[in-house]
């Protein structure tokens, strides 16, 4: 499901494993679940604002790791004035339920926070709803350093325009508001045949964004440029791989690799394929820096159908706003790239604190540049940068930004909404899906872009610094709807940031601000700039008793379109049993 999804697998990414390395370079959709360290997406910081106090906590084996569960009830009266471009109050009340789970056994790793609310609507034009919202990444060993299982989980509402634009913000009222949800599961193998080391990965995932209802009048949902918006997907990646390390059988390390990754999108039955398969070469220079270099082969379709035709030709469009499938044409290829590929790049490891890897290569018919960075000095900092290129869609982006965040994450959510704000930390980095979710238009695309997330602990107060790049330039056939989507490009940059910490005994704070940028290859209309400022305070009453008070101010910007701004506050009380 975002960057892993689709992406390729970088000459020597294998070898390297074969050396025992990190590297957090290109792979398959989702990743290859044989390596739990998978790159991470930017990190905004912050943390949960529930109290860490309550709970179960079951110790382990481990000598030390614990698994923790709280689950919680919550009770919170909302407030949200939208100060422009009119002036107006509503009000409504919650109910939430929810679980916070840490699990750091033996055989099994991970995260689970889960909640779901219904609001009450009191007054104002809102009306009454309920939604799930969550995170989860959870890794377990089948057989101990040979076979293991992972599976991941993102629920989240974001506003969406007709462009594609989205974005995540707290005045989640009106109809332009969806819900995404995306799952990946599978299983990895990892063993040796003598001095050949085999591994072996199978992933599958399920993206779904629900949306309102067209209007009556059928431009609610319009489709553009970019397609429609996004319904549902279901992505599958597969890959193999044997090679020797260098200095068992001969001086350099040898792999070869093959790989296979499809994601079926319900918009118009698209489809992007791809096979590929190579040989990589691995030359140590030194004990801490090696030469790497591959050629392969590459075939990369991307296909879809056409709309339903209406009168004069115009493409027809259903009740939710998506074009109509015509399932008695044929299917129409947008995107057809195979032949011989390559890259070569470098591999550093001056220590277990500091690793990079750095690609350039030919790959989908031009030049490709990729790699990463991590450096953590010590327990108390981490600092991830990661470079991407692939061919993919929307439900792959989703789904690979999920697998990018730690295992070991915390979750950081909106103090107003209790949805998740894009971002999460843990002890090793952290990451954020804010640039898979910039756009919800189903075209598939070429998506190429960065991500950086810093952390940092100063004493009891964590911060957080993330960003990043995510370009998509989308295909799409001749001769269908999609047409006009071709060679269009979007662009989302973003930065998110906070801190957290106590304030004395039984209290704590939050504060978060966040930044985002969509621009619209298409027009320039369709430009969106999206930013704000939230914070929470949380007081223990009892053990298990904990009050919340948050507030946040939220604005957006469009060309030819009236400025929103949008205050909100909430009381609550959380109970944790």
């Amino acid at each position: 499901m975002s960057r892993t999804s689709a992406h390729l697998i970088p000459a020597g990414a294998l070898a390297l494993a074969l050396l025992g390395a990190e590297a957090q370079a290109q792979s398959m959709p989702y990743g290859d679940p044989s390596d739990s360290d998978a790159p991470s997406m930017g990190d905004g910081g912050g943390s949960s604002r529930s109290s860490r106090r309550g709970g179960h906590s079951l110790g382990t084996a481990s000598g030390g790791a614990r698994t923790t569960i709280r689950p919680y009830i919550e009770l919170n009266q909302s407030v949200l004035a939208r100060l422009e471009p009119v002036n107006e109050v509503l009000t409504y009340s919650s109910v939430a339920v929810g679980v916070d789970m840490s699990l750091a056994g033996r055989r099994t790793e991970g995260a689970v926070s889960v909640r779901y609310e219904r609001r009450f609507a009191l007054s104002g034009d809102i009306g009454s709803n309920d939604t799930i919202s969550g995170l989860a990444r959870v890794r377990h060993d089948l057989i101990p350093r040979t076979l293991t299982i992972e599976a991941g989980g993102l629920a989240t509402r974001t506003r969406f325009d007709a462009s594609g634009a989205s974005r995540l913000i707290s005045d989640e009222s009106g109809d332009q508001v969806a819900q995404v949800y995306s799952l990946y599961a599978g299983p990895a193998l990892s063993t040796h045949v003598g001095e050949v080391a085999v591994k072996s990965s199978y992933l599958v995932g399920y993206t779904k964004v629900n949306t309102p209802r067209a209007s009556a009048a059928g431009t609610q949902l319009q489709p553009q440029a970019q397609g429609d918006i996004f319904g549902h997907s279901v992505s599958q990646a597969a890959q193999v791989s044997a090679g020797i390390a260098p200095g068992t059988v001969l001086p350099i390390g040898i792999s070869a690799s093959g790989g296979y990754t499809q994601e079926d999108i319900s918009n118009l039955d698209q489809r992007v394929r791809e096979l590929r398969g190579g040989v990589q070469a691995t030359l140590p220079v030194n004990s801490n820096l090696s030469l790497v270099g591959g050629v392969g082969y590459q075939d990369v379709k991307v296909s879809s159908r056409d709309a339903v035709r209406g009168p004069n030709g115009l493409p027809v469009i259903g009740d939710n706003g998506r074009f109509v499938t015509d399932k008695a044409r044929p299917r129409t290829i947008a995107y057809d790239v195979s032949g011989i590929n390559w890259d070569v790049g470098v591999m550093w490891r001056p220590s277990r604190r500091t690793s990079l890897s750095a690609f350039v290569g030919r790959r989908y018919d031009s030049m490709t540049y990729y790699g990463s960075f991590s450096y953590t000095p010590n327990s108390r900092s981490a600092l991830n940068i990661n470079v991407f290129d692939s061919v993919t869609g929307f439900g792959s982006t989703v789904g690979d930004a999920v697998r990018g965040l730690p295992t070991d994450f915390t979750t950081q959510r909106n103090p107003f909404s209790g949805d998740i704000s894009g971002c999460a930390s843990g002890a090793q980095g952290g990451g954020c899906v804010n640039g898979a979710l910039g756009s919800l238009a189903s075209a598939a695309f070429r998506g190429r872009g960065v991500s950086a997330n810093y952390s940092h602990t100063v004493g009891r107060l964590a911060l957080g610094l993330g960003g990043g790049y995510f370009r998509r330039n989308f295909i799409g056939a001749r001769g269908t709807v999609l047409e006009t989507a071709n060679g269009q490009a979007d662009e989302t940059y973003y930065v998110n940031a906070g801190i957290s910490g106590p304030i004395d005994r039984l209290s704590s704070f939050s504060v978060n601000v966040y930044d985002s940028w969509f621009k619209s290859g298409a027009t320039p209309l369709a430009d969106v700039n999206t930013m704000g400022i939230n914070g929470g305070i949380s007081r223990q009453f009892t053990n298990r008793l904990v009050g919340n008070i948050a507030v946040g101010l939220d604005s957006l910007n469009r060309k030819l379109v009236d400025d929103e701004l949008v205050a909100t506050g909430q009381l609550g009380l959380r109970y944790n049993f």
